[in-house]
C-alpha cells in the first residue's frame, strides 16, 4: 500500500466516530475525494501533515467523558468532599443555540451518576455553585450571549460562577472575562465573582501569534482571490512569524503548507460567494485577518471557526456549495439541532 493511502486511512480511522448515526460513516472514497480538490504536487506532503494535526486535534466522545470524569473528582474544583460539592451546584441550562451544552450536561449526568451516585436533577441549592458547562469556547461569543442574559435577568444578586469547557481558545477567555461579563456584572449592580476551568487552553490572541496553536500564515499567497479579500478587510493580516512553539503541528514546514493551502482553498470557495458576510473568512469564521484557524473539531461537529475547506460545501458542481467537505457541518438550523430535553 502507498503512503497516500496509508495517510487517507489514518485519517479515515481519526474522524469514523464524526456525526455518528446522522450521516454516513467517512471512508477512503469519502477523504480521497476531499483531498483531491487541493494541488495534486502539494497533496502527498499536505496528507502528512493534516493526518497528523487531525489525530491531534479530533476530540472524541471519550475524550469528553474522560473530562467529565476527571472533573467530577477534581480537587481544585470540588475540594476534599466532591459528593457535597456536587450536590449543591446550580447546573446552568441556557444555551441558546445548538446543543452542545445539553450533550454535556447529558454526559456529565452519567459521570457523576457513576463515580458519586448523584443526579444533576437533584442538585443544587441556595448557597452552591452556578455552572455553566460546554465542550469548547472559540470566540468566546456564544456563552458571552447566554451569561450576559443570565446575569441581567435571572441570577441571584450574590453568586459564585463556574465556566467549565473541556478546551478554551485564550483570547475568548479574556473576552469573556475582560470585556463581555465583566461589563454585564457591572450593569446588573450584582455581585457575581467567575472562575474559569479548563483541560486545554490553546493561544490565538494577536500578541502571541507566534506561538499560536491555530492556522495563523507566515505569508499570503499571490492569488487574485488574495488580492481581492484584502482589499476589503477592515482589520488587515499580520503575520505570523515562524519558528514559534505549537501544540498541533509536526513541523514548520508542515505546518506552512497547512495553512498555505486551506488558505487558497478558503479564498476560492468564498470567491463563490455573491454576498459573503465579513465574517466569512477563509480559515474560519472570525472578525480578523484571514479567518480564526481552529485546528479542533469534536465527534459531534466541526465548529465554523475551522478552515472552510475542511467544512464547507454540500459536493454541488456550481455555486457557493460546489466544494465537498471532509467535516460537514451541521448548523444551528439543522433538524439535529431542535430542541430537545436533557434527561429521557
Amino acid at each position: 500500500m502507498s503512503e497516500r493511502s496509508d495517510l487517507i486511512l489514518s485519517i479515515v480511522e481519526t474522524i469514523k466516530e464524526y456525526r455518528q448515526g446522522e450521516i454516513p460513516q467517512p471512508d477512503y472514497r469519502h477523504v480521497d475525494r476531499w483531498i483531491n480538490q487541493f494541488d495534486h504536487t502539494v497533496q502527498l506532503p499536505f496528507l502528512r501533515e493534516f493526518a497528523y494535526v487531525i489525530d491531534k486535534s479530533f476530540i472524541t466522545r471519550d475524550g469528553i467523558i474522560d473530562f467529565l470524569d476527571g472533573l467530577v473528582s477534581n480537587v481544585e474544583l470540588a475540594g476534599d468532599s466532591p459528593s457535597d460539592y456536587w450536590s449543591s451546584v446550580n447546573f446552568l441550562n441556557i444555551q441558546k443555540d445548538g446543543v452542545s451544552q445539553l450533550e454535556m450536561l447529558k454526559l456529565f449526568d452519567k459521570s457523576l451518576r457513576k463515580n458519586l451516585d448523584l443526579k444533576i436533577e437533584t442538585c443544587g441549592n441556595v448557597s452552591g455553585d452556578y455552572l455553566y458547562l460546554d465542550d469548547i469556547m472559540f470566540s468566546g461569543n456564544r456563552a458571552a450571549s447566554d451569561l450576559e442574559a443570565w446575569i441581567a435577568n435571572v441570577a441571584p444578586q450574590k453568586a459564585n460562577l463556574q465556566v467549565v469547557m473541556a478546551v478554551m481558545y485564550s483570547s475568548a477567555r479574556d473576552y469573556l472575562r475582560r470585556v463581555r461579563l465583566n461589563n454585564a456584572i457591572k450593569s446588573s449592580g450584582k455581585k457575581i465573582e467567575i472562575q474559569y476551568w479548563c483541560a486545554l487552553e490553546i493561544e490565538n490572541q494577536k500578541t502571541n501569534r507566534n506561538n499560536s496553536g491555530v492556522y495563523w500564515p507566515t505569508v499570503l499567497p499571490a492569488q487574485p482571490e488574495m488580492t481581492a479579500y484584502n482589499a476589503i478587510q477592515k482589520f488587515p493580516f499580520v503575520p505570523r512569524n515562524p519558528g514559534g512553539k505549537y501544540d498541533f503541528f509536526s513541523t514548520e514546514n508542515g505546518r506552512q503548507v497547512l495553512e498555505n493551502e486551506l488558505l487558497i482553498a478558503g479564498l476560492k470557495i468564498r470567491s463563490q460567494h455573491s454576498d459573503p458576510k465579513p465574517a466569512l473568512k477563509p480559515l474560519g469564521f472570525g472578525g480578523f485577518g484571514v479567518g480564526f484557524g481552529a485546528t479542533l473539531a469534536t465527534y459531534r461537529n466541526c465548529p465554523n471557526n475551522a478552515p472552510l475547506a475542511i467544512w464547507w460545501g454540500e459536493g454541488a458542481t456550481s455555486g457557493p456549495f460546489q466544494w465537498y467537505p471532509l467535516l460537514p457541518r451541521k448548523t444551528y438550523s439543522s433538524p439535529e439541532n431542535v430542541f430537545k430535553q436533557i434527561f429521557e
